[in-house]
């Protein structure tokens, strides 16, 4: 069973009554009307096993820096961003509200602290790129070594040009953005004790160079003028009737304070290292199935939903012992907002409304971005990337909103382990 009742939870958290109460009004336990008499509630399984782990609200130190790790309490000190009252916050500003109207260059210079236009500005237009593109017979001759730091027409050319262009093709999006990354991390200066002002250039330079590798090849245009990231896929995909939309994914994406991925890059950043050699640790770690790779499960489920209906496909996923993907967030008790933002824009798919309901029904968990950002591909025929790309593009602003925080505190990042091996051996 996902729910437990009240005398059930209280019994494995013993604990009094109001105890358990304040830890849902805290968002920490899950609960919801229990069906058959709508005066009770039940609670989350998860989370109820999870608060037992604190064993009775008495923690001792291993246990606290231990849960910390494993979905507790921040941390490390962070102003960029959080979740409260079932919102998420960019800098004390509800991000459903800002993706009514902001572009997610504006979500970067916000992040960022950075001037107004910044992040847009280090933007190259579609017709520059495309002029600054390499003919075919500089291709298998570039020599240039890597981005470069002035002038984003300049920003994949040469060697880096080439290596980014064989990525996209047999790759796709994900190889050329982990290319373009590793290529910039082999060349770009350290991070450490450099003004705040050029990492913030620096910054947007790295979004531009991301942004171009995913991209790819862009149909040529006579745009002049610095593009949206949105606009730009919009292009790219050929769903100009989209656009809109994908810039509200890019901005409810663009960061969700101490995330996997966003924690790595922190890790990385904290060493002194490049803030691009940051975003590579973000990115790679965005790669796994329990994170930004969630979509690429969740394409599995649909298939198995539309062959043996939702019911018996959610059933024989959850019997698996596998998490269900696209659905449920610890950090949201009544679900995603981000979620919400985008789904109530879009039309009612098959069969990702029957999965939703039986998602819910069977194990109590509601839709979340990742369901959101493949029911976005879905109803405009977006690639099969698409969501990944969005998730990927919209964080990097995030990762180095991280990044550039990170470097103030100029100290590494080293937690403790607790060592729980053999012992040593004795003469």
């Amino acid at each position: 069973m996902v729910w437990m009742t009240a005398a059930e939870a209280l019994h494995v958290l013993n604990v009094l009554p109001q105890t358990l109460y304040a830890n849902v009004s805290r968002g920490k336990i899950r609960a919801k009307s229990d069906e058959a008499d709508p005066r009770r509630s039940l609670y989350h399984r998860d989370d109820i096993l999870r608060m037992a782990a604190r064993s009775n609200g008495r923690r001792k130190i291993e246990a606290v820096s231990t849960q910390a790790m494993q979905w507790g309490d921040p941390v490390l000190p962070s102003a960029i961003s959080t979740t409260a009252d079932g919102r998420l916050l960019y800098r004390g500003l509800d991000a459903t509200v800002l993706a009514d109207t902001a572009t997610l260059e504006d979500i970067a210079d916000l992040l960022w602290e950075a001037e107004p236009g910044q992040a847009l500005a280090a933007t190259p237009s579609a017709a520059t790129t495309a002029a600054a593109a390499p003919p075919a017979a500089a291709r298998s001759a570039g020599t240039g070594s890597g981005p470069a730091a002035d002038g984003a027409a300049d920003l994949l050319t040469g060697a880096t040009a080439v290596c980014a262009a064989t990525a996209f093709a047999s790759t796709g999006a994900l190889g050329a953005g982990l290319l373009a990354l590793a290529l910039r991390s082999a060349s770009d200066a350290p991070s450490l004790c450099r003004p705040a002002a050029e990492l913030r250039a620096e910054a947007a330079n790295i979004l531009a160079t991301l942004t171009q590798a995913m991209i790819g090849p862009e149909p040529a245009t006579n745009q002049a003028a610095p593009d949206t990231i949105s606009a730009r896929l919009a292009r790219a995909w050929q769903r100009p009737e989209a656009e809109d939309l994908l810039r509200r994914a890019l901005v409810l994406m663009a960061d969700h304070e101490l995330n996997a991925s966003t924690f790595a890059t922190r890790v990385a950043v904290s060493t002194g290292a490049s803030l691009a050699a940051g975003v590579l640790a973000g990115f790679t770690t965005l790669t796994g199935p329990l994170h930004g790779g969630a979509s690429a499960e969740f394409a599995q489920l649909i298939a198995a939903a539309r062959l043996h209906g939702a019911g018996e496909a959610v059933a024989n996923w959850l019997a698996s012992g596998r998490p269900l993907p696209a659905f449920g967030h610890k950090l949201y008790a009544e679900g995603d907002p981000r979620a919400r933002a985008l789904l109530k824009l879009l039309p009612e798919l098959q069969p990702h409304a029957a999965l939703a309901a039986a998602a819910e029904a069977q194990a109590g968990e509601l839709p979340n971005i990742d369901f959101a950002l493949t029911a976005l591909a879905a109803a405009h025929e977006l690639p099969d990337d698409a969501p990944f790309i969005l998730f990927a593009l919209g964080r990097c602003v995030g990762w180095l909103a991280h990044a550039l925080e990170q470097v103030q505190a100029q100290r590494p990042i080293r937690p403790r382990a607790r060592y729980i091996g053999p012992s040593a051996g004795t003469c």
